[in-house]
């Protein structure tokens, strides 16, 4: 059974290889939308750190500097398994405890505004990664789901907090398992938060979450809530990148 697959008793086989010359960062943050990372290097001095590589290419890390502080960027791929090796493999590029990771989600609450920020405090493991990091049980604690609230707070960014339902397949979330969910107290569903957490943990890293509410599923028929090619309050709105970096700047204080 997957939820028995968690071993901390023996080594991993394929390990990270340690690298001396790691760059050292303030922090690092991750994307998943090439808008916003087109963004970012069309309007930041970055410099290629390194690649990360898999079968679909190279995927590079890159740095920049803000406000007297050094962080580094790349565009996560989609989906808890390759999200989780990304960051994994951005050790032996990288160094660094700090982890930005935003993206959008999908709403289970329809009182929750398109594009309104929200903070995911424990995720509902629907997914197979988290349970070769963590133990078996249906959620798992977001850990710094205060720090990243107090940011907006001190920001005066308007946001809502919540747990998440973490899936690996969008095209399963049944009706059924909404409703479960929702009672719960999840108000957003989305691929990576449970096993980047989880990850975290194991690694001794610490990760820092939002989430851009997008299509909702909390109505009679899936709504996607967006009009075609709309960036605006949506994952691929740069506004939301703005909010990332300052809350980088406010974990590296």
């Amino acid at each position: 059974m997957i939820t028995d697959t968690f071993d901390n008793l023996t080594e991993e086989i394929i390990k990270v290889p340690e690298n001396e010359e790691a760059k050292k960062v303030d922090a690092c943050i991750l994307t998943f939308s090439h808008v916003i990372l087109k963004h970012v290097l069309e309007n930041y001095e970055c410099h290629k750190i390194g690649d990360l590589y898999s079968s679909n290419g190279a995927n590079p890390v890159y740095g920049f500097e803000y406000e007297g502080k050094n962080f580094a960027v790349y565009m996560s791929y989609v989906g808890a398994p390759a999200c989780v090796a990304d960051i994994e493999d951005t050790l032996s590029l990288i160094n660094t405890d700090k982890y930005v990771v935003f993206g959008g989600a999908g709403c289970l609450n329809k009182e929750i505004a398109r594009g309104k920020v929200m903070v995911p405090t424990a995720a509902y493991r629907d997914e197979g990664t988290s349970y070769h990091y963590a133990s078996a049980s249906d959620y798992i604690t977001v850990k710094n789901a205060e720090v990243v609230a107090s940011f907006m707070e001190s920001a005066g960014l308007p946001f809502v907090k919540g747990k998440t339902w973490t899936t690996d397949a969008v095209h399963r979330e049944t009706r059924g398992n909404f409703e479960k969910r929702k009672k719960e107290g999840c108000i957003s569903v989305e691929m990576e938060c449970a096993a980047v957490q989880a990850m975290c943990d194991f690694r001794y890293l610490n990760a820092y979450f939002f989430l851009t509410g997008g299509d909702l599923l909390d109505a009679p028929e899936w709504d996607a809530r967006m009009k075609k090619k709309q960036v605006k309050n949506t994952q691929h709105d740069a506004g939301h990148f703005d909010i990332a970096l300052e809350l980088a700047r406010y974990i590296a204080e």
